[in-house]
């Protein structure tokens, strides 16, 4: 019966329980009959008929309201005549006791009830809060507001950390009016908002770029009475870093240490991000003025070092670099993958490989291993550089190693061998790329299109083209105009036309270089006039226009001996080179 009400099942436990209460009842009344009915013809006899209801006196012993004088009336007489009365007394008593008796067991069972359904309301509370959160991290927020609207609905108020889920899945999908209406609910029904709701909301606002609405609502924070942590400080930092509002954190990071000895425990990583921040504005004096005073309150480590060294690197300040690269050592903070990958970066942009693969040499020597974004920062360098060999043995480098790299290394590569026109390669390593389990991109096709055209084979090309479809892949702006490029270098203008048509159809804007491509097409073809009609369409557009149109049709007209039109040319592109001086090249 204990298992019956545990599962919650009522109904047939109170059957049996009326199927034992009324074997009960007969059994009782079979006792009363016996004894009533006997006679006794000694006290020795009497005693022997006793026997049957002794089992009587222990069920009634289990009832505290029934008591042994109730059962027979004080009136006997000398012939043992039953009292009839006495019957109707046990009876009446007995019936009593037991409605009581089943009352009691009834209240029990509620009891119990009550206890499972409370347990279960605690399991089904921690299980919808886990599904809320959940609908969050997936970015399903209509889900998840509809879930929370019909809890609410019952009376249960989702707590601050589901509240701050939905906060963050706000913030990150750009929502920041809903999540401003959000908190508002939180402060007018709560739960009430903590620090890392206002955090959440915080970084919002930095992520769009909305710094002064940040430090409005971390105002707002602190007249609340929530007191900022350092991640508070650490987000609004960064974010006025990034703004270049260098100043106003310097403010911000003072303001800080003035606060308490609690968060300055966490003033190395803001003072880390400002100085982050001096650097990346060429700040070096500040950087430096800083760097001081972190070394002379607190205990600088090898991220704040990192932090240092990129900081020379980004300013192309090598020499400095390898210095606080021996400073850091000689302090017996030892470098880390990042410090190596940050020096090899540097090297790499200033076109220094050689020393950006001697350090990859020696990484395992000073106990690194260098990684996938090590392998990748070489060949992407390499292969900008030309050296498609060597960016090629790399890659076998860390196949070796069971390092796969990522499509985008693969693509580099791919692409590296296209520009030299080595499609056998291109194929080899794209075959490569499929057998390592890493499947082709839209850069990826892009890349082999890239290889056929500049290899002359421009039915190539188209089958690569298909390939790419059949593969679920749309071409984009930059496959039509290769393959406009091609159909127009090999005088296939008409056709060009066609795939000029065909990206239009699909939705694909054309960019200069597809009207580039058509300008060269209309040249070759001799159609000077419309060629000179496309450029004027797209500076017209206020399309950002290169050299490269001017050029083709000045070298154009100087072919045709038509000086004058050719200096016309000329000077519109001294009119767009004083209008776009970036663009010249």
């Amino acid at each position: 019966m204990a298992c019956a009400i545990v599962c919650g099942e009522s109904s047939p436990s109170y059957i049996t329980l009326f199927r034992t209460l009324n074997r009960t009842l007969d059994s009782i009344k079979d006792n009363i009959a016996n004894i009533l009915g006997c006679q006794a013809h000694s006290d020795d006899n009497f005693r022997s008929e006793e026997v049957v209801p002794s089992s009587f006196e222990e069920l009634v012993e289990k009832y505290k309201h029934l008591s042994a004088p109730d059962w027979f009336s004080k009136k006997r007489n000398a012939g043992n005549d039953q009292d009839p009365q006495a019957e109707f007394n046990v009876l009446d008593t007995m019936l009593k006791d037991n409605l009581e008796r089943l009352k009691t067991m009834r209240e029990s069972i509620s009891v119990a009830k009550i206890g499972f359904l409370g347990c279960t309301s605690k399991i089904n509370y921690l299980e919808h809060m886990d599904v809320l959160r959940g609908l969050c991290v997936d970015g399903k927020l209509g889900s998840a507001f509809w879930l929370r609207r019909k809890l609410m609905k019952k009376g249960i108020i989702p707590d601050v950390w589901a509240h701050n889920c939905l906060l963050n899945a706000l913030c990150k999908a750009g929502n920041l009016e809903k999540a401003s209406s959000l908190i508002r609910e939180m402060l007018e029904m709560g739960p009430s908002p903590n620090c890392v709701t206002y955090n959440t909301f915080i970084k919002g606002y930095c992520l769009l770029d909305k710094v002064d609405k940040a430090l409005y609502l971390f105002t707002t924070m602190v007249n609340s009475g929530i007191r900022p942590n350092s991640i508070t400080y650490n987000i609004l930092v960064h974010a006025l870093c990034k703004k270049g509002l260098v100043e106003d954190a310097n403010k911000l990071l003072e303001e800080m240490l003035d606060d308490d000895d609690e968060i300055t425990d966490s003033g190395i990583v803001i003072s880390t991000t400002l100085m982050d921040g001096h650097l990346k504005n060429r700040n070096m004096v500040q950087a430096l003025s800083l760097w001081v005073d972190m070394q002379r309150n607190t205990q600088v480590d090898v991220i704040a070092y990192n932090v240092l060294i990129r900081g020379f690197c980004l300013n192309q300040q090598m020499d400095l670099a390898y210095g606080y690269l021996s400073e850091m050592t000689k302090r017996g903070i030892l470098p880390d993958v990042f410090t190596c990958n940050t020096l090899i970066s540097g090297l790499c942009k200033e076109r220094k490989f050689e020393d950006a693969c001697y350090i990859h040499d020696i990484m395992p020597r000073m106990g690194i291993i260098p990684d996938k974004v090590t392998y990748k920062i070489i060949i992407q360098g390499l292969c900008i550089e030309g050296d498609v060999v060597k960016a090629h043995a790399f890659l076998r480098s860390m196949l070796e190693k069971s390092m796969v790299p990522e499509p985008l290394v693969w693509n580099s590569i791919i692409d590296c061998y296209a520009r030299y026109g080595d499609l056998s390669n291109a194929v080899s390593v794209k075959d490569q790329m499929l057998t390592f389990g890493v499947q082709p991109n839209v850069y990826t096709y892009n890349a082999m299109i890239h290889a056929q055209v500049k290899g002359g084979r421009f039915i190539g090309a188209l089958s690569v083209e298909k390939e790419m479809l059949l593969s679920g892949f749309l071409p984009d702006v930059v496959t039509y105009n290769m393959l406009i490029g091609g159909a127009c270098n090999l005088g296939h203008f008409e056709f060009a036309i066609e795939l000029y048509h065909k990206m239009l159809k699909i939705g694909l804007d054309p960019d200069i270089f597809t009207y580039t491509e058509l300008i060269r097409g209309n040249c070759m073809r001799g159609n000077i006039k419309e060629a000179e009609k496309i450029l004027a369409k797209i500076q017209a557009s206020g399309f950002p226009v290169d050299h490269v149109p001017f050029k083709i049709l000045f070298k154009k007209y100087c072919k045709m001996r038509e000086p004058d039109k050719a200096s016309g040319i000329y000077q519109k592109w001294l009119a767009r080179r004083n209008e776009y001086p970036s663009l010249i090249t």
